[in-house]
This record gives structure tokens, sequence and C-alpha cells, in this order.
């Protein structure tokens, strides 16, 4: 072997492990998921969730989020819409809306740019009022409000949003409410102080809004049941609500079940997020279900046999990549073309 010849192999032997350290090298990849209001379950589970790719994620692959708060399910559709936040947490409801191009996004035409992830949990309804201002136990009595002071969501949250269609499925006009646009601590103190007289506060039990309320007030207060022919009417357009029982004493001063109704949740991502990372986010969630179960216990409902249940937006092929592994049989609308 010639000099040159020997150079060369010498130089090339050096290079292959630095080669192939440089090959393992992974870019570091960071997205925002965006969730609801501090009072409610969007957020803390959120935050869950980003702690979560923090710890399993992040280390060895070089993947982070970081949890936002905002005015919920429609501000995350227009964050995501923008790439301003790359996940976030949705109203079934609102997902169906955006995908369909029907409800508040009928301007703007149908959204084909998010895909699912899984489901999360229920979005159990509360709709929360002073015993001495509404005197029937039903949401339909909720009428003895038109002209007081309701507190119906943060604009464009997915909260307003699905009141305003439950309550309108029921023959109920929002517009005769004094309405007022807070978050679900806001509407908690204003419930406390007299400022407002009834609350829309949806969310994974306990809804920790709820638990202030009912725990300074709760003799005062009452949480209104739904009756099955309600639920009927409600479910005429997107059959998404179930039965939901909040069992008696779930909250402070709560001495009988509440018969409400629930939709579900779900996490939702930009459809041009790379398939690796979905896949690593959902395989994540899957294999540390104990961990957010011990954050927020409306995560305790999560299950790999329950993953894409009730789903109406398709699933993000790294996520459909996950579930094909573990044996989840994926039906065809679920599957992105």
């Amino acid at each position: 072997m010639n000099k040159f010849k020997l150079a060369i192999t010498c130089v090339s032997l050096i290079m292959l492990p630095l080669l192939g350290h440089a090959a393992d090298k992974k870019e570091a990849r960071s997205y925002i998921l965006a969730t609801a209001s501090t009072g409610g379950t969007y957020y803390p589970v959120g935050v869950a969730v980003t702690t979560l790719a923090k710890i399993k994620l992040a280390p060895k692959e070089k993947l982070s989020l970081s949890a936002i708060t905002s005015a919920g399910s429609g501000d995350n559709l227009n964050l995501m819409r923008k790439n301003e936040a790359q996940f976030g947490i949705l109203q079934g409801l609102y997902g169906a809306w955006a995908w369909n191009g029907t409800g508040p996004f009928k301007k703007q035409g149908a959204n084909k740019e998010f895909r699912s992830v899984t489901m999360l949990w229920k979005n159990v309804e509360h709709f929360t009022v002073k015993k001495s201002a509404v005197k029937g136990d039903n949401l339909k009595d909720i009428n003895a409000l038109y002209g007081k002071t309701f507190s119906i969501g943060k604009r464009n949250s997915g909260t307003e949003g699905s009141g305003k269609h439950i309550l309108g499925s029921l023959g109920i006009d929002t517009t005769k409410f004094n309405n007022v646009h807070m978050g679900y601590g806001a509407s908690a103190g204003a419930m406390q102080d007299g400022r407002i007289v009834g609350m829309n506060t949806p969310g994974g039990i306990p809804v920790s809004a709820i638990t202030r309320a009912l725990s300074s007030d709760g003799k005062n207060l009452k949480v209104l049941n739904v009756s099955d022919a309600s639920l009927a009417k409600i479910n005429e357009d997107f059959p998404l609500w179930v039965r939901q029982i909040i069992p008696a004493n779930t909250y402070p001063n709560q001495e009988s079940a509440i018969k409400t109704i629930a939709q579900p949740n779900f996490l939702a991502v930009k459809a041009d997020l790379p398939e690796r990372d979905v896949y690593l986010v959902t395989k994540a969630i899957y294999e540390n279900l104990p961990f957010l179960r011990s954050i927020h216990s409306a995560t305790k409902v999560m299950s790999i046999e329950n993953a894409i249940s009730g789903l109406t937006v398709p699933l993000h092929p790294g996520a459909a990549r996950y579930y094909r592994e573990v044996g989840v049989k994926i039906p065809a609308h679920l599957i992105s073309k």
C-alpha cells in the first residue's frame, strides 16, 4: 500500500466513529401545547403532558413541549392555524365544527390542517346557578336568568361555544342573559362575591372552580341537572354528548348526585408535524398513564382501549403508527388521506 492510500485509510478509520456519532445526534425540537384557563382541566392536564415529555422525551429524543394558557378550544384551533401552537386540547364539538367548516367556522370553511392524537377525558357540563335565581333543578329552567348576569365563558373559548350550542338546542336565547366573559377562576370568584348569579364551567371531574365556589357558598348554589329529553335535543346536530352522573359529595356541600352530560375532549396536532415526533408523544402518553393520573383524576378514564373511541377527526400518521403497534384497529374514517 503506497503512502497516499495509507493516509486515506487512516483518515477514513478516524472519521467513521465521528460520522456515526453525528448521524445519531438528534436536532432539538420544541412544540407548544395550547390548553385553556388555569381554573379548568385543560391547563393542569396540558402541564402534565408537557412535564411527561420533558422527563421522557427531552433527554434522549431532544423533543420538548411547553403548555400555554388560552381561551380554550376555539382559540387553540386559531393558534394552531397560525402555527403559534402545534398541539391543542379541543372539545369534540369544536373538532367536528372545524373539520366540517360549520358552527363558528362556517366563514373560514373546513379546516383540514389538523389531526387527532388521542381521546383524553370527558368534558362534563357544570351549569351552576344561585338557588335564589333559578327555582327549578333542570337546565331548561336556566331561562330564569334572563336579564341577570351570567358567565358564559371567555370569548372564543370552547366553554362559550359549547355552552351557547347546548342552551340554544333547548330553545334558550343566551343573548337575553347579561353575559360576561370570564375564565373559570374568575367565574368562581364572581359567584362567591355575588357579582354573577350563574356560570358555565365544563371540565373533567373535579373542576377546581366548582370546588372553590361550592366550598364557600355551596348552601346557596346548585349545579343543574340535564333531562333525557334535553340530552336528545342537544345531540340532534352532533351526537357527541353522553349521560354523566356526578356522585353525591364529589364537591363540597353537594348532598345529591347530579344528572348531567359530557362530551369528549381530545388532543389535536398540526397535520404537518413529523410522523416520528407525534409517534413519540403518543407512545409516551400511553406508556406513562399512571403519571398522568397522578396529576389529575380526569385522566383516570384514559386507556389504550378507548384511545380513539369517539374521535371525529382523522388520526395523525404518527399516532396511527403507535396504535397499530399495540393492536388497536383503526376504522377507515380515522385514517388520514
